[in-house]
């Protein structure tokens, strides 16, 4: 079965991802985050037909501790964050997480 990749976030965050093809997003507006982004993000996690939930990284600070529990053990969907204050160890540590092996630590050597 084939996987899409979903979006969770501001109509900003998600529009470049939409233009890319991605057709499962849920819009939450910056102002609707503290009542909608709880419920967003669980419908996505949810879905049995997305592989990768995508995320912006200050988006988490408006989760529920719940919510935001969910996400960072979630393997399937895996969530991946961007832009904010997170780093890329951070999404190099979900891949690994996702798919169990460390894709770059032979370019380290």
């Amino acid at each position: 079965m084939s996987q899409e990749i979903g979006v969770v976030g501001s109509p900003d965050f998600t529009t470049g991802f939409r233009l890319a093809g991605v057709r499962r997003f849920a819009n939450v507006p910056d102002d609707e985050k503290a009542e909608e982004l709880d419920e967003a993000v669980e419908q996505m996690l949810a879905a049995e037909d997305i592989g990768i939930v995508v995320m912006h990284d200050d988006d988490l600070e408006h989760l529920s501790r719940n919510v935001r529990q969910d996400v960072e053990t979630s393997v399937e969907p895996v969530l991946v964050t961007l832009g904010g204050s997170g780093s890329s160890s951070g999404l190099r540590d979900q891949i690994k997480r996702a798919i169990g092996i460390d894709l770059m630590e032979e370019d380290q050597q």
